[in-house]
């Protein structure tokens, strides 16, 4: 394809994604397929010859859509948002042209230059403290991770290096595998499953700490756990707050966190993933009060920012804890001793080597929605889960089973756990919306996550009466089995 073919192609494919989006609702939210279903649609084997634009943009529709679950869709209301805007695609389109690898400063400056500025940027509208921004000499910095898993993975293997190296500098004779033997670190036990995962990467045992009748934790509930395992030998290293947590969107209270972890020397980190973006909005900066005591923060702009993925942003109070821990410096990846510390690699930042120019997306968007369009944006979400919730309450037969704070509804019909599984099977059969479920305790629930872009009040309407039109029949199934 030359660069003429491209021209025409390109355009052709900026008319089918075009497209896509503005029909998506017209397509069944959930596909109709079973594992396995795509391998005997194509070759075993890659063609010899190359075939023509047509044929592979025809098999998309005929191999590729039949199995793509629309995220999109203003039916879906499973898991969180997963962003999506035009400015945000057209600007991964100019990084897939630009092309570069930005793990240093010297691979492409603009790379680094601009990614440190967004950091700013975004770190601004959210109100982290001074402590959190790169400035032009601050201390701290922010980066843009894969994910807020890599980020909390991050945040842990900084810790943990940073106290072995406190612990050997006081006792020379300690070795590192005695000290991450003996490190615990602790989260909510409604943290996201890749809070757990970070543990068994490093190697520090995590331990979940029972959350209270609304799903927090507070400074109690750490305390006792600190003291139980300092008696027994274990050394706390790592604390990760979850603001906005998976199941039913609690916010763990840092006031209460903050102090303990400090006075202990333990490394305090906020997952923030989905939750992060409503804190443009000022009047739900409440929730993270207390945020000025961390060591470091994460939120994923591509969950509820416009921002497609992938871009998770991650903030240090100290960025010399973090590029301590990973700095490794071969002669080939090194541009000029002279600059050494006047420049940002973030090959030090992160778990891989390469990056993409991630920032660019986040530069278009932030320009193009402004901070005002983006406000606009978050409230109505959680407006449309409002409209959600009076639904809810005007029938009897369900009940709400967790605080609504944001754009995330738990709920269920009132009734056995099998009820309710029951309930969204059919809903999932049938595929006019998407749910998944949790479970709150022992309680099995549904959760109604405001996603897409381009949902209106008319997809709540549609979604609710199809919910309650199904729960009638569920009911009465159980009835005539009774």
């Amino acid at each position: 394809m030359n660069s003429t073919e491209f021209r025409k192609r390109g355009k052709d494919m900026v008319d089918y994604i075009a497209d896509y989006m503005e029909k998506i609702e017209s397509r069944q939210v959930f596909p109709d397929v079973t594992p396995g279903y795509l391998r005997p649609l194509i070759p075993d084997c890659a063609p010899e010859e190359g075939e023509t634009y047509e044929d592979v943009i025809r098999d998309v529709e005929r191999v590729v859509m039949p199995g793509v679950t629309h995220w999109q869709s203003p039916y879906f209301f499973a898991y969180f948002p997963a962003a999506n805007s035009y400015p945000a695609l057209l600007a991964d389109m100019l990084c897939g042209a630009i092309g570069c690898i930005g793990f240093s400063w010297a691979s492409s400056p603009a790379c680094t230059e601009l990614e440190t500025v967004m950091l700013d940027w975004l770190g601004k509208m959210i109100g982290l403290p001074e402590q959190f921004l790169a400035g032009s000499n601050g201390e701290g910095g922010g980066v843009i991770q894969g994910t807020a898993s890599e980020a909390t993975l991050m945040a842990l293997l900084a810790a943990r290096t940073k106290l072995i190296r406190r612990l050997q500098a006081e006792n020379p004779d300690l070795s590192e595998a005695e000290i991450i033997s003996r490190m615990v670190a602790y989260s909510s036990d409604q943290a996201h499953s890749s809070v757990q995962r970070a543990g068994l990467i490093s190697g520090v045992r995590m331990k979940m700490i029972k959350t209270d009748e609304n799903f927090v934790v507070g400074g109690s509930a750490l305390k006792e756990a600190l003291e139980k395992d300092k008696a027994n030998g274990l050394i706390p290293v790592f604390v990760c707050a979850t603001l906005g947590t998976t199941a039913p969107c609690s916010f763990d209270n840092l006031t209460e966190l903050a102090p303990i972890c400090n006075a202990e020397n333990i490394w305090l980190h906020v997952d923030a993933a989905y939750a992060g973006s409503a804190f443009i909005c000022p009047e739900f900066r409440y929730l993270m009060k207390g945020v000025e005591f961390v060591d470091s923060f994460n939120f994923n702009p591509h969950k509820w920012l416009l921002v497609n993925f992938d871009c998770s942003a991650f903030w240090v109070k100290k960025r010399s804890d973090l590029i301590g821990a990973f700095k490794i410096d071969p002669v080939y990846l090194q541009y000029d001793h002279q600059k050494s510390g006047l420049v940002t690699d973030y090959r030090h930042w992160q778990i891989p080597l390469g990056r993409r120019f991630r920032s660019l997306k986040l530069w278009f968007v932030l320009r193009m929605y402004g901070v005002k369009g983006l406000q606009e944006y978050i409230r109505k979400h959680v407006q449309l889960a409002q409209e959600f919730v009076e639904f809810i309450k005007q029938d009897d037969r369900f009940e709400i089973c967790s605080p609504v704070i944001l754009s995330l509804v738990c709920f269920r019909l009132k009734g056995s756990n099998e009820l309710n599984k029951s309930l969204l099977q059919m809903i999932n059969n049938l595929k006019k919306i998407h749910l998944v479920p949790c479970c709150l305790g022992d309680t099995f629930v549904l959760r109604f996550a405001i996603g897409a872009r381009t949902v209106e009040s008319k997809h709540i309407i549609f979604a609710w009466k199809h919910i309650e039109e199904l729960a009638t029949e569920v009911l009465k199934t159980e009835g005539e089995r009774k």
